[in-house]
């Protein structure tokens, strides 16, 4: 990132869906307001338009992404702020959209570490990210189908066999009761083409796993799958851009929050900053790694041994510690491209 002057001219965009207002604040102190169509159209024909390029500050959004992308194609300086620092928009009495982009010009130009810049993934990672959501959301939806159909039958006196959401629409067809089945029959069709779908993206994304050699790398992790392995390399992108491994679990959330003050140290939830998506993943493999089905490994232990000391949400809290170990020991491998060590403290040991 270039360095900001006070000579620079500066400005705050509050992107919305419609209209964009734009807070221009120049060198020599002179202000103006804009307010644009947010399109591409719209503001590359303005931004075009500055004889100087421009420092121009965006918060995080449904638009940020490609609206950076566009500016920096034009030659301006872009930093898309992180709204978590941010509150003091959020949170304003007389909050609107033309002080939040005056607010945002102003930090912009008085100290860039206050907004804590954040860094949009290329347009490839997006992609396949996208691919890994769309599963998500159609896995999602699948289980929530099945769910009402099972709730229905539930009701007229009747109960389907378990089996996989997978397999639940070939298992359980002809087991709904004839009354039901006008209500039913057009879910059941949906449920069928919705597995379909699922197994169409689950072997995209093989393919995606299988042109990065890298996956293998973090897949040596036992309960780390390719869909965990992508979403969390593809998610983190450049893997050189942490100092220290530690760091990543921070980024994606699982450090828990603080609030000190004097002698006053509470223990609170974590942050939920970063990717949900990810975290949500990361979590689901920690809970397998200390379920019954998890291998004997280094990890395993020492969330079991965190499980046991006691109160009744010591299991949750030890699913998210080793979940926020497991994305420190994904990023180091995945740096390093060494072998994992399941079980390295015997060996050390000896």
């Amino acid at each position: 990132m270039s360095n900001v002057t006070s000579t620079t001219l500066t400005i705050g965009c509050d992107l919305s869906d419609k209209f964009s207002v734009l807070f221009l604040l120049h060198g020599d102190g002179r202000t103006e307001h804009q307010r644009l169509r947010t399109n591409r159209e719209a503001l590359a024909k303005y931004f075009a338009t500055l004889t100087d390029h421009a420092h121009v500050v965006i918060e995080v959004g449904p638009h940020s992404r490609w609206v950076a992308q566009l500016l920096s194609r034009l030659g301006h300086q872009v930093t898309v702020a992180n709204p978590r620092r941010l509150k003091v928009i959020s949170t304003s009495d007389s909050k609107d959209d033309w002080r939040d982009a005056e607010l945002l010009a102003r930090l912009g130009r008085a100290d860039l570490s206050l907004l804590s810049p954040v860094t949009h993934r290329d347009d490839q990672a997006q992609s396949e990210l996208s691919v890994l959501k769309s599963r998500d959301a159609l896995v999602k939806t699948r289980t929530k189908l099945v769910n009402f159909v099972r709730s229905a039958v539930k009701t007229s006196g009747e109960r389907l066999p378990t089996c996989s959401a997978a397999s639940f629409h070939r298992r359980t067809g002809l087991l709904v009761p004839e009354a039901l089945r006008p209500a039913l029959d057009p879910i059941y069709a949906v449920l069928e083409a919705l597995s379909v779908q699922i197994r169409e993206l689950d072997r995209t994304i093989e393919g995606i796993a299988a042109k990065d050699p890298e996956i293998d790398v973090v897949t040596q992790i036992d309960g780390v799958g390719i869909l965990t392995a992508v979403a969390f390399m593809r998610t983190v992108g450049d893997k050189h851009r942490f100092r220290r491994s530690r760091t990543v679990g921070a980024f994606l959330g699982l450090r828990p929050r603080r609030s000190q003050s004097g002698n006053d140290d509470p223990q609170l939830r974590i942050t939920k900053a970063g990717d949900g998506f990810v975290r949500c993943l990361l979590v689901s493999a920690a809970n397998y790694i200390l379920g019954p089905f998890g291998k004997d490994t280094d990890l395993r232990r020492w969330g079991l041994r965190l499980a046991e000391r006691g109160g009744k949400n010591a299991r949750k809290r030890a699913k998210v510690a080793v979940a926020r170990k497991l994305a420190v020991l994904m990023h180091r491998l995945w740096v390093t491209g060494e072998e994992y060590e399941p079980v390295r403290t015997e060996r050390l040991a000896a």
